[in-house]
């Protein structure tokens, strides 16, 4: 629907694009922009929420509609930009700093109205140095939560060889308890978000017990069970859908305006959410650098077969792993969900690729290495939308993944290894 509506935009004058993803959808957004009772044509209006974000043109008559896909709470912003010069939105009530964006709540009849009033005034805009510091804050909150992910990919991999396609759903497994428990049981948040990382750990360690050592016993090759890997995501991430459904829902306090903060654009789950990934990071560090178990992972998956010879117990360094990769996994999903927001049943598989280009960029098998390419990858995708277009953000970090391999193909921080 996305894509068909970047289409119409760029295809049609902009008298003709005032209704946008109507046939898609059974719920819309929809307004009438007018100035001193005249309407206003070719003003451009972005509806942004869960499972949308598009941008529509007002028309002849100042009027506008897009559509969405269920009932939520949606953010509506008219770029004033698109208004005449010295023209801007006005607030007459003199409480709202941003007066051209608002939030629109679809109610039970479907089409919820945004009007705006507009007159003479000063604009409300941000300076492209202000823009530049916004864009890295909420891009280095996005690199630690991804880091999180992908640290344990990447331990996985060090110590198994396996690239699990599979990891995507233990992702999505850690925001979809904390929404049972928290949503649909109505269990106080913090404890939700507690039986939902005991869970994923539990998930990560079945996934290895019932599936991943079996396999590794009989001697099944790393390409066949990367193809057992993509199975697996595939079915459960349609169990996943047959489960909860296939509509993007809310986790709690996702979108609440309360605690928005002046602070570079962040809100308080953002700090939040950035100060758990530094504490999280930080004892992964202390346990692989410092402890004797995180030093026997470090040597397993450094060389395993020189581990066994030495009496570590592989298996049981691989079982804690994975162990450790449920639930990195579930709390990057759980912070995934809000950061978003929302979460849905393919929620894991929108990361992956992301997770495997900070693992691959880092260097594979390097837990430090996935840190410093899930940041590169977090602060290039958030801050790439100031020179590209929004939904140009993610191919924009893969291009960079590939660039960087053409110029060092064992990543950063991997080692050279001779092959043949």
């Amino acid at each position: 629907m996305l894509f068909a509506a970047v289409a119409l935009l760029s295809a049609s004058p902009a008298h003709a694009t005032s209704q946008v993803g109507l046939d898609d959808n059974e719920f819309q957004v929809s307004g009438i922009v007018r100035l001193d009772g005249e309407p206003l044509e070719g003003v451009r209006i972005t509806v942004e929420g869960p499972g949308q974000s598009a941008e529509a043109i007002t028309n002849a008559e100042g009027r506008w509609a897009i559509g969405v896909p269920e009932r939520e709470t949606y953010t509506v912003t008219l770029d004033e930009s698109t208004l005449p010069e010295g023209i801007a939105v006005i607030d007459e009530s003199g409480e709202n700093p941003t007066p051209n964006i608002r939030e629109a709540t679809v109610g039970p009849s479907g089409n919820v109205p945004s009007n705006f009033f507009i007159g003479e005034g000063q604009r409300n805009t941000t300076s492209v140095g202000g823009q530049i510091v916004d864009r890295f804050f909420l891009g280095l909150n996005f690199g630690l939560l991804l880091a999180l992910v992908a640290i344990g990919l990447s331990l996985v991999f060090g110590t198994t060889g396996l690239s699990n396609f599979a990891h995507a759903e233990l992702v999505a497994f850690g925001a979809i308890m904390v929404l049972v428990f928290g949503v649909f049981l109505e269990f106080p948040l913090p404890l939700a978000i507690l039986i939902a990382l005991i869970l994923s750990m539990a998930m990560g360690w079945a996934n290895d017990a019932a599936l991943w050592k079996p396999l590794r016993k009989r001697g099944v090759g790393l390409i066949p069970m990367m193809i057992v890997s993509i199975g697996l995501s595939l079915a459960g991430r349609y169990i996943y859908q047959f489960f909860i459904g296939g509509e993007t829902r809310q986790l709690p306090f996702a979108t609440s305006t309360q605690f928005s903060t002046d602070f570079f654009g962040l809100s308080w789950i953002d700090i939040a959410s950035m100060l758990i990934s530094i504490v999280v990071l930080l004892a992964v560090a202390y346990f692989l650098l410092r402890t004797r178990l995180g030093k026997a992972t470090r040597a397993v998956s450094d060389n395993p077969a020189l581990a066994a010879a030495s009496g570590i117990d592989v298996d049981r360094v691989i079982r804690i792993v994975w162990v450790m990769a449920g639930g990195l996994a579930g709390l990057g999903g759980i912070l995934w969900g809000y950061f978003r927001p929302g979460v849905s049943w393919d929620m894991g598989f929108q990361i992956l690729l992301l997770t495997f280009a900070a693992v691959v960029l880092g260097g594979l098998g390097t837990a430090f290495g996935a840190l410093i390419g899930s940041i590169i990858v977090g602060l290039f995708v958030e801050m790439s939308t100031l020179v590209i277009a929004a939904d140009m953000k993610y191919v924009g970090a893969l291009v960079v993944l590939i660039v960087v391999l053409l110029l060092r193909p064992q990543g950063l921080l991997g080692r050279k290894e001779r092959i043949g």
